[in-house]
């Protein structure tokens, strides 16, 4: 359950504010670092996101 809803915090987050570092979403969020990995992974494999580079990747939402 708790992944879900922080995978809302994120979609919204993003849409609001566009591409972002990784670093940056996580003090965003305020959550958990596992749960927020966690939340982009199960929007990622939904195709709702798009994470690229490495380190400290940029994120996205996929439109």
């Amino acid at each position: 359950m708790k992944i879900g809803i922080i995978a809302g915090d994120i979609w919204h987050y993003l849409d609001a504010n566009g591409t972002v570092r990784l670093s940056r979403l996580l003090a965003a969020v305020n959550k958990p670092r596992d749960l927020v990995l966690m939340s982009l992974g199960w929007l990622a494999r939904e195709g709702h996101v798009k994470l690229e580079g490495e380190d400290d990747y940029t994120v996205c939402l996929r439109k």
